[in-house]
């Protein structure tokens, strides 16, 4: 048998709201007794307070404002308002007024008052033992709490709507207190809370009658929130929730309008319960008829010309009538960033704009319209306020402020300011809020007041490990809101001098085979008067050669790197002002003492390199740099240097064709070849290309799509030259670069192991291709936590001639990422690799890779 339940669920009950009605009718009743002529006045002489109240005589009368030796009049404002105060206080079940010991014109003041009972012990059922902490705070069930029909009425509706949002559509609260007797003279209770969850309720069916022109499944598709069992589903449940369910019978409207049915509507719905525990819904709709758009004119309007708005609104004559189209090209709630008729006018100053459509003809079903514009006055911004930062100074907060006192309002200005000021990283960008105060119409003024919530930006990187035959160490500090002008003044250490946006890094890292040394420093700003920024980095690597014979560090085979960079950017204004110019010029020295390894054919000499970097860089994303929905950003970047072979004189052809005669095997022929190539990377010789693209799209709340792409290409000026040894990519793992010493740049690709698809000398040439899906599980200030599934694909080659766009190395898996300010990202992935490693035949299979303080 099936069971029907019309207007689901109930949301009242009826006999708790008479109880309630009833109890707050008696409690209300004040008497007062003396046989007295009503309206008559007397003194009062004294007053006291009775009954069961552990509240001080001299409390009550002060809080009542009943005076002795004043003058009242019974049934009067006085008695009334003591009452009423008294009442307001939720401190008493009972007040009762009393008149007694009349002598002629003068009287006595009984209060008699009974407390309201206090809870003593709480104890909640049906539920796991950590989740009653939860109810407890949420609901103030603390001892000592005055215990009303009220509280019990609440908490008892709180439980229920809580559990039925989680699915439990069949939740039974029993809230039951019992008097306590104690020493204590207070009445007391304790409470029982028994919770009956049930089980999950899972809808069986969604079926839909008087559906003719659209079709159930698109019906269902329209439904986001409510969707029936389906075992291959992964991120949507078939869980009922009433609020998610209301919302989806506006969607599935909406869809009837989207297709010209302007006067559906949903006639009634219904819950059926089934026999195997689950529920169907069934509604009933009526369609109507479809209706197209007819004339369109603009009223209003004097800022914008008629032809200009009708380019925005994208409706024409006799277009198929779309509801939801119409009301998200007049304002689109869903973007900010939407080219829609209500940003026209917001962009351009007219804050207190107005615009309505109105039908004013529906004849044949075809439908005329005006869209009615109220311009208003162009708004100033007066006053422009920053409130909440205790850490960052002032100037570093408004010079990315695109809201000036005086200029015109632009909302855009606004969303690219919340924007920019989440990507700073200071700040929790999950709370960022512009707040629009004293918008004045007839002035054309408001003020604006940012409010931000300061969060840890700086890092603590503290790890140590045993790999590569011996313990590894690590220590990296990171201050990314530091303030350089402080850094003498002892009471700025806290722990650091911070506030003024400016960026540095010390890292240390060390075994017995390497050691490596970094500090860098920006400055964002450089004069404080446009977004100039200096960068600059110097580092030292030391690495030794493992010895076989006493199976430690052989420190007399060493290969130092010493690497200075100096670098600049600035944003540029064309073709918008998201583009940033960067410039880099930076120097690394190679010295190889009897240093003799498969990568390098010298073993003793030196390597220059001195490049110059260019790059050009887009960045548009969306606030929080840590899970930014939406938005993209690309780089391009080349690196090169001086072409020393066209000035330096060297036969480069004829040292190649010397060096191939050359057998490796023989050691005179191989020290020559190190002569030889000693003398081609004296000074490096080469140009890098590099190229990088994400996308971010926000397919539901908050599920996020991230495709991207990237690709690197290292050539040679001179091809009897040829590649340097350096500054190769090596494609694979976790992309984490370690102590890579010689400019190798480590590029991710999960499902296979570190630097594994790439030759050992590394590759010259690499593209990659990677689509992920991120689900935030929580965007907390203190700790940002998501989970992500990815599909990757990538390849390593040495030249042109190997290089095949689609022969690729492909991988997928799942991960989850964590970020807390204190020591940045950190997470894991497991990867499958589907493609054999270079040499094999069989598929890679699962890998697992872990993440530290590096995002992808």
């Amino acid at each position: 048998m099936e069971k029907r339940a019309n207007n689901l669920p109930k949301k009242a009950i009826l006999n708790s709201l008479i109880k309630t009605f009833c109890t707050v009718v008696f409690l209300c009743t004040v008497s007062v007794s003396a046989q007295v002529e009503g309206g008559k006045t007397y003194l009062i002489k004294d007053i006291t307070v009775t009954g069961n109240t552990n509240f001080s005589p001299q409390t009550i009368i002060a809080y009542s404002k009943l005076r002795k030796d004043e003058e009242i009049q019974i049934r009067g404002e006085k008695i009334a308002n003591a009452v009423k105060t008294l009442w307001k206080s939720n401190l008493f079940s009972s007040i009762d007024i009393y008149l007694t010991n009349i002598e002629g014109n003068t009287a006595n003041l009984e209060i008699k008052l009974i407390d309201l009972p206090e809870l003593k012990e709480l104890t909640i059922t049906g539920i796991r033992k950590g989740k009653k902490d939860e109810i407890i705070e949420e609901n103030d069930l603390v001892p000592g709490q005055k215990v009303t029909e009220n509280l019990i009425a609440t908490t008892r509706n709180y439980l229920t709507n809580k559990y039925q949002k989680k699915g439990f559509l069949n939740t039974k609260v029993n809230i039951v207190t019992s008097q306590v007797i104690d020493s204590i003279e207070k009445e007391r209770v304790d409470m029982l809370i028994k919770i009956d969850k049930g089980e999950k309720v899972k809808i069986k069916k969604i079926i839909f009658d008087g559906n003719e022109k659209i079709s159930d499944k698109k019906l269902r598709k329209a439904m986001k929130n409510t969707k029936k069992k389906n075992p291959i589903r992964i991120f949507k449940r078939s869980k009922y929730i009433e609020e998610d369910f209301r919302t989806d019978l506006v969607s599935v409207v909406d869809k009837y309008k989207e297709n010209g049915y302007r006067d559906a509507r949903i006639i009634s719905d219904s819950i059926i319960y089934n026999n195997d525990k689950t529920i169907s819904l069934n509604i009933q709709i009526e369609e109507g008829e479809k209706y197209t758009f007819g004339k369109i004119d603009f009223v209003g309007n004097t800022v914008y010309p008629d032809k200009y708005l009708a380019g925005i609104l994208g409706i024409k004559e006799g277009d198929t009538y779309n509801g939801v189209e119409l009301r998200e090209r007049i304002a689109n709630t869903e973007n900010p960033d939407a080219n829609d008729l209500t940003n026209a006018y917001q962009n351009y100053g007219y804050m207190f704009s107005t615009i309505n459509p109105v039908e004013v003809s529906a004849e044949g079903n075809v439908i005329d319209m005006e869209i009615r514009i109220s311009e208003g006055k162009p708004a100033y911004f007066d006053n422009v306020t920053v409130t909440g930062n205790d850490v960052t100074n002032d100037h570093v907060i408004y010079r990315e402020i695109r809201t000036r006192p005086g200029e015109l309002y632009r909302k855009a200005d606004i969303i690219r300011t919340i924007r920019e000021l989440g990507q700073l990283g200071f700040f929790d960008a999950q709370q960022l809020v512009p707040d629009i105060k004293n918008p004045n119409p007839v002035d054309g003024t408001l003020d604006i007041d940012y409010k931000v919530v300061e969060q840890g930006s700086s890092q603590i990187q503290l790890q140590g490990g045993y790999g590569g035959g011996g313990f590894i160490g690590t220590l990296g500090l990171s201050f990314n809101n530091f303030a350089i002008k402080d850094i003498f003044n002892k009471d700025a250490y806290k722990p650091v001098p911070r506030g003024d946006g400016q960026s540095l890094a010390l890292r240390l890292q060390a075994s017995q085979f390497f050691q490596t040394y970094s500090f860098s420093f920006s400055e964002p700003w450089l004069g404080g008067k446009k977004p100039f920024q200096l960068s600059t980095s110097l580092s030292h690597s030391r690495q030794f050669l493992f010895n076989p014979q006493t199976r430690r560090a052989d420190k007399s085979r060493r290969f130092n790197i010493t690497g200075l960079t100096v670098g600049v950017s600035t944003r540029l204004t064309k073709p918008d002002d998201y583009f940033i110019l960067s410039q880099a010029l930076s120097y690394q020295h190679y010295d190889l003492q009897n240093y003799n390894t498969g990568l390098f054919t010298f073993g003793d000499g030196t390597s220059n390199n001195l490049s110059y970097t260019i790059g050009l860089s887009r960045n548009n994303l969306y606030t929080d740099p840590i899970y930014p929905t939406g938005g993209s950003s690309f780089s391009a970047s080349v690196k090169f240097s001086f072409p020393y072979s066209l000035v330096n004189g060297v036969d480069y052809k004829a040292l190649r064709e010397e060096r191939d005669q050359l057998d490796p095997n023989d050691p005179d022929d191989f020290a020559r070849i190190g002569e030889i190539d000693q003398e081609r990377f004296g000074w490096l010789e080469f140009y890098k290309i590099k190229f990088k693209v994400d996308w971010y799209t926000e397919l539901s709340k908050n599920l996020v799509l991230r495709p991207s792409a990237e690709f690197g290409f290292l050539g040679a000026y001179n091809l009897d030259r040829g590649i340097i040894p350096f500054e190769r990519f090596f494609l694979g793992g976790d992309g984490l670069g370690n102590f890579a010493l010689d400019g190798r740049e480590i590029i991710q690709l999960r499902g296979y192991p570190n630097q594994s698809l790439s030759s050992q000398d590394g590759g010259s040439i690499y593209n990659k291709f990677s689509l992920e899906l991120r689900y935030p599980i929580t965007l907390g200030a203190q700790a940002k936590i998501y989970a992500l599934s990815f599909m990757e694909a990538g390849a390593s080659v040495n030249s042109f001639k190997e290089f095949d766009p689609f022969n690729l190395n492909r991988s997928a898996g799942l991960g989850v990422r964590i970020f807390m300010p204190a020591f940045g990202l950190l997470g894991i992935d497991f990867g499958y690799g589907f493609d054999p490693l270079p040499g094999l035949t069989q598929p890679n299979g699962w890998e697992t890779h872990f993440i530290i303080g590096q995002q992808f």
